[in-house]
Protein backbone atom coordinates (compact mmCIF):
# COMPACT_ATOMS: atom_id res chain seq x y z
CA UNK A 1 0.00 0.00 0.00
CA UNK A 2 1.45 3.19 -0.90
CA UNK A 3 1.22 6.58 1.11
CA UNK A 4 -0.93 8.89 0.02
CA UNK A 5 0.61 11.77 -2.40
CA UNK A 6 1.49 14.37 0.08
CA UNK A 7 1.03 13.05 3.32
CA UNK A 8 4.47 12.15 5.31
CA UNK A 9 5.93 9.03 5.85
CA UNK A 10 5.84 7.12 9.10
CA UNK A 11 7.88 5.33 10.72
CA UNK A 12 11.63 4.40 9.27
CA UNK A 13 12.83 6.62 6.53
CA UNK A 14 12.40 4.97 2.99
CA UNK A 15 15.61 3.70 1.10
CA UNK A 16 14.62 6.49 -1.53
CA UNK A 17 15.61 9.60 0.99
CA UNK A 18 18.68 7.76 2.75
CA UNK A 19 20.44 7.21 -0.39
CA UNK A 20 19.61 10.43 -2.02
CA UNK A 21 20.44 12.60 1.32
CA UNK A 22 21.16 11.11 4.14
CA UNK A 23 24.08 9.02 2.93
CA UNK A 24 25.22 11.48 0.51
CA UNK A 25 26.24 13.82 4.00
CA UNK A 26 28.10 12.19 6.93
CA UNK A 27 29.94 14.56 8.48
CA UNK A 28 33.91 14.64 8.30
CA UNK A 29 35.41 11.00 6.98
CA UNK A 30 36.96 8.49 9.40
CA UNK A 31 39.99 6.09 8.84
CA UNK A 32 38.78 4.14 11.51
CA UNK A 33 35.06 3.67 10.30
CA UNK A 34 34.75 0.02 9.46
CA UNK A 35 30.92 0.11 8.85
CA UNK A 36 28.93 2.87 8.75
CA UNK A 37 25.59 4.38 7.73
CA UNK A 38 23.97 1.71 5.09
CA UNK A 39 20.48 0.57 4.28
CA UNK A 40 20.05 -3.21 6.30
CA UNK A 41 22.54 -2.22 8.65
CA UNK A 42 21.66 -2.48 12.65
CA UNK A 43 24.87 -1.15 13.66
CA UNK A 44 28.15 0.88 13.15
CA UNK A 45 31.70 -0.41 13.62
CA UNK A 46 34.10 1.68 14.72
CA UNK A 47 38.26 0.09 14.45
CA UNK A 48 39.85 0.73 17.88
CA UNK A 49 43.41 -0.72 18.26
CA UNK A 50 45.23 -4.10 19.09
CA UNK A 51 42.51 -5.65 16.98
CA UNK A 52 39.56 -4.21 19.03
CA UNK A 53 36.44 -2.70 17.52
CA UNK A 54 33.62 -0.27 19.06
CA UNK A 55 30.14 -1.61 18.10
CA UNK A 56 27.23 0.82 18.09
CA UNK A 57 23.46 1.41 17.54
CA UNK A 58 20.95 4.49 18.09
CA UNK A 59 17.01 3.78 18.19
CA UNK A 60 14.08 5.46 19.72
CA UNK A 61 12.64 5.21 22.88
CA UNK A 62 8.83 4.60 23.52
CA UNK A 63 6.46 5.44 26.16
CA UNK A 64 3.33 3.80 25.13
CA UNK A 65 0.25 4.83 27.65
CA UNK A 66 -1.51 1.50 26.95
CA UNK A 67 1.61 -0.67 28.19
CA UNK A 68 2.28 1.22 31.33
CA UNK A 69 5.99 3.11 31.94
CA UNK A 70 7.08 -0.32 33.52
CA UNK A 71 6.50 -2.18 30.35
CA UNK A 72 7.60 0.46 27.67
CA UNK A 73 10.70 0.93 29.35
CA UNK A 74 11.42 -2.56 29.17
CA UNK A 75 10.67 -2.91 25.42
CA UNK A 76 13.02 0.56 24.51
CA UNK A 77 15.91 -1.19 26.10
CA UNK A 78 14.96 -4.12 24.28
CA UNK A 79 14.91 -3.00 21.15
CA UNK A 80 18.30 -1.19 21.17
CA UNK A 81 19.71 -4.49 22.25
CA UNK A 82 18.33 -6.12 19.79
CA UNK A 83 20.30 -4.04 17.31
CA UNK A 84 23.47 -4.44 18.80
CA UNK A 85 23.53 -7.99 19.51
CA UNK A 86 22.99 -8.71 16.12
CA UNK A 87 26.54 -8.01 16.28
CA UNK A 88 27.60 -11.11 18.48
CA UNK A 89 28.48 -8.97 21.18
CA UNK A 90 26.34 -8.18 24.30
CA UNK A 91 25.74 -4.47 25.26
CA UNK A 92 28.28 -3.19 27.23
CA UNK A 93 27.03 1.03 27.59
CA UNK A 94 24.23 3.15 26.69
CA UNK A 95 23.41 7.05 26.50
CA UNK A 96 19.87 7.83 26.62
CA UNK A 97 18.02 11.48 25.51
CA UNK A 98 14.63 11.73 26.92
CA UNK A 99 12.56 14.50 25.67
CA UNK A 100 9.15 13.84 27.60
CA UNK A 101 5.67 15.16 27.02
CA UNK A 102 4.82 17.68 29.76
CA UNK A 103 1.83 15.16 30.66
CA UNK A 104 3.98 12.64 31.77
CA UNK A 105 4.23 12.86 35.42
CA UNK A 106 7.42 12.62 37.76
CA UNK A 107 5.87 9.66 39.37
CA UNK A 108 5.37 7.93 36.40
CA UNK A 109 8.50 8.52 34.82
CA UNK A 110 10.32 7.59 37.51
CA UNK A 111 8.45 3.94 37.43
CA UNK A 112 9.55 4.34 33.58
CA UNK A 113 13.29 4.82 34.98
CA UNK A 114 13.01 1.99 37.60
CA UNK A 115 12.47 -0.72 34.99
CA UNK A 116 15.02 0.73 32.37
CA UNK A 117 17.67 0.51 35.09
CA UNK A 118 16.80 -2.74 35.87
CA UNK A 119 16.33 -4.32 32.56
CA UNK A 120 20.07 -2.85 31.82
CA UNK A 121 21.21 -3.98 34.73
CA UNK A 122 20.16 -7.50 33.54
CA UNK A 123 21.85 -7.17 29.96
CA UNK A 124 24.71 -5.96 31.91
CA UNK A 125 24.51 -1.98 30.05
CA UNK A 126 26.02 0.51 32.16
CA UNK A 127 23.98 3.66 31.89
CA UNK A 128 27.03 6.19 31.23
CA UNK A 129 25.38 9.45 30.42
CA UNK A 130 22.36 11.23 28.19
CA UNK A 131 20.22 13.97 29.18
CA UNK A 132 16.34 14.22 30.68
CA UNK A 133 14.07 16.70 29.94
CA UNK A 134 10.47 17.81 29.49
CA UNK A 135 9.18 19.87 26.60
CA UNK A 136 6.19 21.76 25.25
CA UNK A 137 5.23 20.27 21.64
CA UNK A 138 6.16 16.37 22.76
CA UNK A 139 3.81 13.66 22.80
CA UNK A 140 3.49 9.95 23.38
CA UNK A 141 4.70 7.93 21.94
CA UNK A 142 8.25 8.92 21.06
CA UNK A 143 9.99 10.07 24.10
CA UNK A 144 13.71 10.74 23.44
CA UNK A 145 16.44 8.24 21.93
CA UNK A 146 19.00 5.98 22.80
CA UNK A 147 22.28 4.91 21.68
CA UNK A 148 24.07 1.45 23.05
CA UNK A 149 27.54 0.23 22.60
CA UNK A 150 30.03 -2.63 23.37
CA UNK A 151 33.71 -3.42 22.56
CA UNK A 152 35.04 -6.84 21.28
CA UNK A 153 37.81 -8.46 18.93
CA UNK A 154 37.48 -7.35 15.28
CA UNK A 155 37.57 -10.86 14.12
CA UNK A 156 34.33 -12.07 15.69
CA UNK A 157 31.96 -9.55 15.28
CA UNK A 158 28.30 -9.33 12.79
CA UNK A 159 26.89 -7.38 10.28
CA UNK A 160 23.89 -8.01 8.19
CA UNK A 161 26.19 -7.71 5.60
CA UNK A 162 28.61 -10.76 6.12
CA UNK A 163 26.18 -13.45 4.65
CA UNK A 164 27.67 -15.52 1.99
CA UNK A 165 25.98 -17.77 -0.85
CA UNK A 166 24.93 -21.15 0.08
CA UNK A 167 24.32 -20.07 3.66
CA UNK A 168 20.75 -21.31 5.05
CA UNK A 169 18.39 -18.28 6.21
CA UNK A 170 16.85 -18.99 10.05
CA UNK A 171 13.95 -17.12 11.34
CA UNK A 172 13.48 -17.54 15.09
CA UNK A 173 9.61 -17.32 16.57
CA UNK A 174 7.18 -15.72 13.65
CA UNK A 175 5.89 -13.30 11.83
CA UNK A 176 4.38 -10.36 13.19
CA UNK A 177 5.61 -10.37 16.91
CA UNK A 178 5.70 -6.72 17.56
CA UNK A 179 2.29 -6.14 15.25
CA UNK A 180 0.71 -8.64 17.73
CA UNK A 181 1.92 -7.30 21.35
CA UNK A 182 1.44 -4.24 20.71
CA UNK A 183 -1.96 -3.75 19.31
CA UNK A 184 -3.12 -6.46 22.06
CA UNK A 185 -2.43 -4.29 24.41
CA UNK A 186 -3.43 -1.26 23.05
CA UNK A 187 -6.72 -2.21 22.24
CA UNK A 188 -7.55 -5.05 24.45
CA UNK A 189 -11.30 -5.61 24.54
CA UNK A 190 -11.79 -5.30 20.77
CA UNK A 191 -8.97 -8.23 20.27
CA UNK A 192 -10.75 -10.23 23.21
CA UNK A 193 -13.94 -9.86 21.12
CA UNK A 194 -11.91 -11.01 17.93
CA UNK A 195 -9.43 -13.57 19.21
CA UNK A 196 -11.38 -15.10 22.04
CA UNK A 197 -10.12 -16.02 25.69
CA UNK A 198 -7.93 -18.53 24.41
CA UNK A 199 -5.99 -16.51 22.00
CA UNK A 200 -6.16 -13.25 23.53
CA UNK A 201 -4.21 -14.81 26.23
CA UNK A 202 -1.43 -15.92 23.82
CA UNK A 203 -1.42 -12.90 22.19
CA UNK A 204 -1.40 -10.78 25.88
CA UNK A 205 1.78 -12.78 26.53
CA UNK A 206 3.54 -11.62 23.40
CA UNK A 207 5.20 -8.63 24.91
CA UNK A 208 8.35 -10.24 26.41
CA UNK A 209 8.75 -11.78 23.14
CA UNK A 210 9.41 -8.44 21.68
CA UNK A 211 13.30 -8.99 21.59
CA UNK A 212 15.90 -10.96 20.09
CA UNK A 213 18.61 -10.62 22.36
CA UNK A 214 18.64 -14.13 23.87
CA UNK A 215 18.14 -15.75 19.85
CA UNK A 216 21.38 -13.77 18.73
CA UNK A 217 23.52 -14.18 21.37
CA UNK A 218 22.29 -18.05 21.79
CA UNK A 219 22.75 -18.22 17.93
CA UNK A 220 26.21 -16.88 17.89
CA UNK A 221 27.38 -18.92 20.48
CA UNK A 222 27.64 -21.89 18.43
CA UNK A 223 30.29 -20.07 16.61
CA UNK A 224 30.64 -16.80 13.94
CA UNK A 225 31.77 -16.50 10.51
CA UNK A 226 33.46 -19.60 8.76
CA UNK A 227 32.44 -21.62 12.11
CA UNK A 228 28.79 -21.07 12.09
CA UNK A 229 26.86 -17.97 11.93
CA UNK A 230 27.78 -15.68 9.16
CA UNK A 231 25.38 -12.73 9.76
CA UNK A 232 21.96 -11.74 11.80
CA UNK A 233 19.35 -9.15 11.37
CA UNK A 234 16.52 -8.63 13.40
CA UNK A 235 12.97 -8.11 11.19
CA UNK A 236 11.18 -4.61 12.65
CA UNK A 237 9.61 -2.00 10.26
CA UNK A 238 8.16 -3.82 6.90
CA UNK A 239 8.34 -7.35 8.76
CA UNK A 240 9.94 -10.18 8.17
CA UNK A 241 10.00 -9.64 4.37
CA UNK A 242 11.43 -6.06 4.61
CA UNK A 243 13.90 -7.75 7.04
CA UNK A 244 14.99 -10.64 4.26
CA UNK A 245 15.67 -8.06 1.57
CA UNK A 246 17.84 -5.53 3.92
CA UNK A 247 19.95 -8.50 4.96
CA UNK A 248 20.49 -9.75 1.19
CA UNK A 249 20.66 -6.17 -0.11
CA UNK A 250 23.71 -5.71 2.30
CA UNK A 251 24.96 -8.82 1.87
CA UNK A 252 24.84 -8.47 -2.11
CA UNK A 253 22.98 -11.57 -3.19
CA UNK A 254 19.69 -13.13 -3.43
CA UNK A 255 17.83 -15.02 -1.41
CA UNK A 256 15.18 -18.19 -2.49
CA UNK A 257 12.25 -18.00 0.40
CA UNK A 258 9.86 -20.28 1.42
CA UNK A 259 7.06 -17.98 2.86
CA UNK A 260 4.89 -21.18 3.63
CA UNK A 261 7.97 -22.08 6.42
CA UNK A 262 7.49 -18.42 8.20
CA UNK A 263 5.40 -19.37 11.17
CA UNK A 264 2.02 -17.05 11.81
CA UNK A 265 0.39 -18.68 14.97
CA UNK A 266 -3.32 -18.37 14.64
CA UNK A 267 -3.69 -15.52 17.23
CA UNK A 268 -1.33 -13.26 15.15
CA UNK A 269 -3.12 -14.49 11.60
CA UNK A 270 -6.65 -13.45 13.47
CA UNK A 271 -5.01 -10.09 14.77
CA UNK A 272 -4.01 -8.88 11.17
CA UNK A 273 -7.08 -9.85 10.24
CA UNK A 274 -9.08 -7.97 12.43
CA UNK A 275 -6.48 -5.18 11.37
CA UNK A 276 -6.69 -6.03 8.01
CA UNK A 277 -2.60 -5.86 8.15
CA UNK A 278 -0.28 -8.67 6.23
CA UNK A 279 1.63 -10.13 8.64
CA UNK A 280 4.44 -11.27 6.37
CA UNK A 281 5.23 -7.10 5.85
CA UNK A 282 4.25 -5.87 9.69
CA UNK A 283 5.98 -4.67 13.04
CA UNK A 284 8.43 -8.07 13.76
CA UNK A 285 10.73 -6.94 16.49
CA UNK A 286 11.05 -10.47 18.19
CA UNK A 287 11.94 -12.68 15.48
CA UNK A 288 15.57 -12.81 14.11
CA UNK A 289 17.03 -13.65 10.55
CA UNK A 290 20.29 -15.72 10.86
CA UNK A 291 22.71 -16.41 7.96
CA UNK A 292 25.11 -19.48 9.10
CA UNK A 293 26.85 -22.24 7.65
CA UNK A 294 24.40 -25.07 6.01
CA UNK A 295 27.09 -27.69 8.50
CA UNK A 296 26.32 -25.36 11.67
CA UNK A 297 22.48 -25.24 11.33
CA UNK A 298 21.41 -28.12 13.00
CA UNK A 299 23.53 -27.57 16.02
CA UNK A 300 22.17 -23.48 16.23
CA UNK A 301 18.72 -24.56 15.94
CA UNK A 302 19.46 -26.94 18.44
CA UNK A 303 21.09 -24.29 21.01
CA UNK A 304 17.94 -22.30 20.08
CA UNK A 305 15.40 -24.92 21.15
CA UNK A 306 17.14 -25.53 24.34
CA UNK A 307 17.02 -21.75 25.32
CA UNK A 308 12.95 -22.38 24.16
CA UNK A 309 12.89 -20.50 20.81
CA UNK A 310 11.49 -22.04 18.41
CA UNK A 311 12.91 -21.82 14.94
CA UNK A 312 12.66 -22.49 11.10
CA UNK A 313 14.86 -22.77 8.03
CA UNK A 314 13.26 -20.58 5.27
CA UNK A 315 15.71 -20.32 2.66
CA UNK A 316 18.90 -20.18 1.28
CA UNK A 317 21.18 -17.61 -0.20
CA UNK A 318 22.56 -17.76 -3.77
CA UNK A 319 25.16 -15.43 -6.08
CA UNK A 320 22.77 -16.37 -9.04
CA UNK A 321 20.59 -13.45 -8.60
CA UNK A 322 19.85 -10.48 -6.22
CA UNK A 323 17.01 -9.92 -4.24
CA UNK A 324 14.80 -11.98 -2.85
CA UNK A 325 12.50 -14.38 -4.37
CA UNK A 326 9.71 -16.53 -2.74
CA UNK A 327 9.26 -20.20 -3.98
CA UNK A 328 5.37 -21.14 -4.68
CA UNK A 329 3.50 -23.84 -6.50
CA UNK A 330 3.13 -21.98 -9.89
CA UNK A 331 7.03 -21.14 -9.28
CA UNK A 332 9.06 -18.19 -8.45
CA UNK A 333 8.00 -14.63 -7.66
CA UNK A 334 9.99 -11.99 -7.02
CA UNK A 335 9.22 -9.92 -3.56
CA UNK A 336 9.16 -6.24 -3.25
CA UNK A 337 10.13 -3.74 -0.45
CA UNK A 338 6.84 -2.96 1.51
CA UNK A 339 6.21 1.07 0.58
CA UNK A 340 5.28 1.48 4.33
CA UNK A 341 4.69 -1.01 7.52
CA UNK A 342 0.41 -1.60 7.60
CA UNK A 343 0.83 -1.62 11.38
CA UNK A 344 1.09 2.22 11.75
CA UNK A 345 -2.19 2.79 9.72
CA UNK A 346 -4.20 0.12 11.66
CA UNK A 347 -2.51 1.87 15.10
CA UNK A 348 -4.17 5.15 13.79
CA UNK A 349 -6.79 3.87 12.69
CA UNK A 350 -7.85 2.26 16.25
CA UNK A 351 -6.93 5.39 18.29
CA UNK A 352 -9.06 7.57 15.64
CA UNK A 353 -12.10 5.26 16.27
CA UNK A 354 -11.48 5.49 20.03
CA UNK A 355 -11.33 1.47 19.92
CA UNK A 356 -10.54 -0.22 23.58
Amino acid sequence: MRAMRGSPRLGKAGQGILESVIYRSLGASSSQLIVGPAFGADNSILRLSRGRVLVATSDPLSYIPSLGPEASAWLSVHLLASDLTTSGFSPQFGLFDFNLPPTLSDANFAKYWRSFHKECKHLGLSIIGGHTGRYPGIDYTIVGGGVVMATGPEDRYLTSGMARAGDDIILTKGAAIETTAILTRAFPKKARRALGNSLFEKAWNYLYKVSTVADALTASSVGVRRHGVTAMHDATEGGVIAGLIELTTASRLGLKVDLEQIHVSEETQRLCELFRIDPLVSLSEGCLIIATKPTRTKEIRSKLASRGISSSIIGSLTSKFRGCKATTRKGMRSLSYPDVDPYWKAYSRGIDGGWS
